[in-house]
């Protein structure tokens, strides 16, 4: 079951360093991977102008967050075109009808050890950081904003390019 699996403790939290001999990059944070700035789409996108936006600029994926910064999924172009050619979306459907609602989440502080673990399941991981806000009435929130996409990809290379070996 999955509260005996490392991988899983690992992933949501529960265990932080469980490998006896971890690589040499384990314990660097996500932060030192220096990932762009994420494309992010609001929810009233269309398919279509999704599809354009992600093959115009080059991306993948991109994450599709609210006006108040609620993460609400993540937009891929294959999913997309996949469901608008299967009938199951429409070209003028919003993009919320195509997105992944389930995603995991780390943040800059986290280590690569966890993000490995997460992209062991996961195609990719959206990079949040949380940042305190305050509202006219000096009130104050802690607030999600959306840092990066992270793919195995991204990690395979920061390995390769600083192979401590």
């Amino acid at each position: 079951s999955k509260f005996v699996n490392d991988k899983w403790m690992i992933k949501n939290g529960f265990l932080n360093d469980v490998q006896e001999h971890k690589p040499w990059w384990w314990n660097i944070k996500v932060q030192k991977l220096n990932l762009s700035a994420p494309l992010i789409l609001l929810p009233e996108v269309s398919c279509q102008k999704a599809i354009e936006i992600l093959q115009e600029k080059g991306y993948d994926q991109a994450p599709v967050v609210a006006e108040s910064g609620l993460i609400l999924g993540m937009v891929t172009l294959s999913n997309t075109l996949t469901s608008v050619l299967a009938g199951n979306a429409q070209f003028s459907d919003p993009v919320t009808k195509v997105i992944y609602e389930q995603f995991s989440k780390i943040g800059l502080e986290d280590n690569l050890g966890k993000l490995s673990c997460i992209l062991e399941n996961d195609h990719f991981a959206i990079v949040v950081h949380e940042q305190m806000q305050f509202d006219g009435n000096g009130s104050s929130f802690m607030k999600q904003m959306v840092f990066g996409v992270v793919t195995a990809m991204d990690l395979l290379t920061f390995v390769s390019r600083n192979d401590k070996k």
